[in-house]
């Protein structure tokens, strides 16, 4: 039986992912080489392999998903990389080349990691590695306040809201049946041997379970429990009662995971519950906001041609559709930014079919 291991490292973005990746590095395991730099939001370091995270930056782009993607369907557009042949092909070599550099067992952290679990854990059984799964917890209040102070403030409250239940109950589906646990990172900065070392002895992690004085001392250093820096309530963070309900609901189904014995089928069940409830709200506000969502299109086009007679573009007279930006000379279409050129291109394909 092969000694290596695996540990992913999963849950959104500001759960204490990177404190477990780094506790658990400090403990032995390998963290691949080079690592993303520890910056202001950040400054005990992310624990996370910059190749891991630039892979999984390429494969959301190319499936057209966001890190914090409210969409339940997004999970399906994902998915659909997981089974490439090519990418899977990268991950293995890959993997193979860390087992060869850092030892039997490994830890890969990265919140965009829960949208390509199917890739990794492929990928990882063709290693002959034993993965295993750690989901940190956060509730969902103290999650949207640090993601709103540390990160891009275009998205609300209602965005990161709906897409942390998303990615949580998905997170929770995904990993059902794998070797798991939980881990609230309250518990974690209280006392972090509790949890890590039930990991070590759940995931037979031989750098855990024989971890030496030096290393645990190290491991104290680490665990700042001042850098949990935002603390919310509902009071703080503008939902509508609905979604601050079912978010709610989700909190503590995943709370209950966390304690021991609380992996249960019922558990589960109410997961499952709580994911088709959330599918359907998501199509309802969809269809409330189909026409906002056609406005937003429109004025898209209206920008597009307003950016094209800007640069000196003029609409061609009566050229069939297909040749009409053939008739803009290069040096007018090479100043037109790229993002313009996507949207005529995208405008001239609903006019042809239109008049196909």
């Amino acid at each position: 039986m092969s000694n290596r291991r695996v540990v992913f490292v999963v849950g959104s973005g500001r759960s204490g992912t990177s404190t477990m990746s780094g506790t658990l590095q400090t403990l032995g395991l390998h963290v691949p080489q080079p690592e993303v730099v520890a910056d202001s939001t950040n400054p005990k370091g992310f624990g996370e392999p910059q190749w891991v995270v630039d892979l999984h930056q390429e494969l959301l782009g190319r499936s057209g998903v966001q890190v914090s993607d409210a969409r339940p369907r997004a999970w399906l557009e994902a998915g659909k990389l997981s089974a490439d042949h090519a990418t899977r092909e990268r991950v293995i070599s890959w993997l193979e080349s860390q087992f060869a550099a850092g030892g039997d067992e490994l830890v890969i952290k990265d919140p965009r990691a829960a949208w390509f679990m199917g890739l990794w854990r492929a990928s990882a059984e063709r290693c002959d590695a034993t993965s295993s799964f750690v989901t940190m917890l956060r509730p969902p209040t103290e999650v949207v306040g640090s993601k709103k102070k540390y990160y891009d403030q275009r998205q609300g409250d209602v965005t990161r809201t709906a897409a942390w239940v998303n990615m949580m109950l998905h997170t929770e589906r995904a990993t059902r049946g794998e070797a798991r646990r939980f881990v609230r990172y309250a518990d974690l900065l209280a006392d972090w041997t509790q949890p890590v070392f039930a990991l070590g002895e759940a995931f037979d992690l031989h750098s855990v379970k024989t971890a030496m004085a030096g290393d645990i001392a190290q491991v104290h250093k680490f665990i700042d429990p001042s850098l949990r820096r935002v603390t919310l309530t509902w009071d703080d963070v503008e939902v509508p009662a609905s979604l601050r309900d079912l978010a709610e609901e989700t909190w503590q189904t995943l709370d209950g995971l966390a304690t021991e014995g609380g992996d249960t089928a019922e558990a589960h069940a109410h997961s499952d519950q709580l994911r088709v409830a959330y599918d359907e709200m998501y199509a309802d506000a969809e269809a409330f906001a189909h026409s906002t969502t056609l406005a937003a299109r429109r004025e898209g086009s209206i920008a597009t041609r307003r950016e094209l007679e800007a640069a000196g573009a003029t609409r061609p007279g009566p050229a069939p559709a297909g040749r009409r930006a053939d008739r803009v000379p290069h040096a007018v279409r090479a100043m037109v930014p790229e993002s313009a050129r996507r949207g005529l291109r995208k405008a001239l394909n609903r006019q042809r079919g239109r008049e196909d």
